[in-house]
């Protein structure tokens, strides 16, 4: 079965027809049994007057094959500003409507998903599982992105994009040795196929895990080539991304100096850059401009999932104004409830970037069997120098 027999079949299902009210003057009911299960290829001729009685509109183009391999290469680069644009063409919706129309829903879907992403959201809205039978294996590796399933992707349809989406859900999980393994792949096939931004996205990828073993050379290694690219492409988002990973990872191996130099010289700040300036004064000893970060950090709009940004910086706050925290059970509730924010919403770096406080609630509370069961959740946790202040 094709995905216009899955349309003809549904329209009429929906409609209550009979077969023989439907093909009645068009084909003959055993032919349109035959077309419903896929079983016949009819003429567009056929076509057009079966989706004319159900009122479908169906287009049959010559040039929409070309329009979809378009868009599918636009994504595959990473290129979601052109592809956006792309779906305000005409053609677009006379794409929806055709033989295309299932890897248009994809796109669609996608599209959404990539914007989710900004949002912490790493699987997006897929299609309805019926109508898998009908993907080639192109349209069902995108399904499986959409469901967060992108390591069975790779499976099905070997391109760099897959394997990047692999790549990053492996870190989101905090799998680091399979997400660099993905990752290397991503960059190695970007390359080939001439895809610079997957080739970008792969090395951040890359650099953050390495980030996240705390092995700085490496991790530098990997994000020196990621700011050639981004230079080359004129991404500076990205490169402001690549020093504030450096920098997060300096409070992490205890160059705190380091760290705030390039926090407390920020010309613009978001709350997680606040969040980590605060961090810095406090481990250097700078508890008013540490508050005052915290202070601005409040006056900032919090889009992140529940609010886990404000409540980061609540939880410095705490420390801070609090010399006996540890002590405190408001302070202990509002890690833990931090730290679970963390781990639903978050990549898996950001746990690891306040495990040490949470070993050391559980520790000075004796509960040991919390601290080891944290451990053996997170194996590539390296130790933190903050421990250590």
């Amino acid at each position: 079965m094709n995905y216009a027999s899955f349309l003809i079949r549904q329209k009429r299902l929906q409609k209550d027809w009979s077969q023989e009210g439907l093909c009645r003057g068009i084909c003959t009911t055993s032919y349109l049994s035959k077309i419903e299960k896929g079983k016949a290829e009819p003429s567009d001729e056929i076509l057009n007057l079966l989706f004319r009685r159900l009122g479908i509109a169906w287009h049959i183009e010559p040039n929409m094959a070309d329009f979809v391999e378009r868009a599918y290469d636009l994504l595959f680069s990473w290129e979601i500003d052109a592809l956006k644009a792309k779906r305000k063409e005409t053609v677009w919706q006379d794409c929806a409507e055709s033989a295309h129309g299932l890897d248009i829903q994809l796109l669609e879907c996608t599209v959404a998903y990539i914007d989710g992403l900004e949002k912490g959201r790493i699987s997006g809205m897929a299609l309805d599982e019926m109508l898998e039978e009908f993907m080639d294996a192109r349209q069902l590796a995108l399904q499986r992105v959409l469901q967060g399933r992108a390591e069975e992707a790779v499976l099905l349809y070997s391109r760099a994009f897959f394997y990047e989406r692999a790549s990053s859900v492996c870190y989101y999980r905090g799998d680091t040795a399979q997400a660099i393994e993905y990752a290397e792949r991503a960059n190695e096939l970007a390359a080939k196929e001439g895809r610079p931004l997957v080739m970008l996205f792969a090395r951040l990828i890359i650099g953050n895990s390495y980030s996240n073993l705390h092995d700085f050379a490496s991790m530098e290694h990997h994000y020196k080539a990621a700011q050639r690219l981004a230079r080359a492409m004129n991404e500076q988002d990205r490169l402001v991304q690549i020093d504030y990973n450096i920098a997060s990872t300096c409070i992490e191996m205890g160059e705190y100096q380091r760290a705030y130099d390039y926090f407390s010289n920020l010309k613009m700040y978001s709350r997680l850059s606040l969040h980590k300036l605060a961090i810095c004064c406090e481990l250097l000893g700078k508890k008013e401009e540490a508050l005052i970060a915290l202070n601005h950090a409040g006056e900032l709009e919090d889009e992140s999932p529940c609010q886990v940004e404000a409540k980061m910086c609540r939880v410095v706050r705490l420390r801070l104004i609090q010399e006996d925290y540890l002590d405190r059970e408001e302070y202990g509730e509002a890690l833990l409830e931090v730290f679970s924010l963390c781990r639903k919403y978050l990549p898996a770096g950001f746990c690891l970037f306040h495990l040490p406080w949470m070993l050391e609630w559980y520790e000075h509370r004796r509960q040991y069997k919390q601290a080891y069961s944290l451990l053996l959740d997170f194996p590539d946790y390296r130790g933190n120098e903050a421990l250590k202040r």
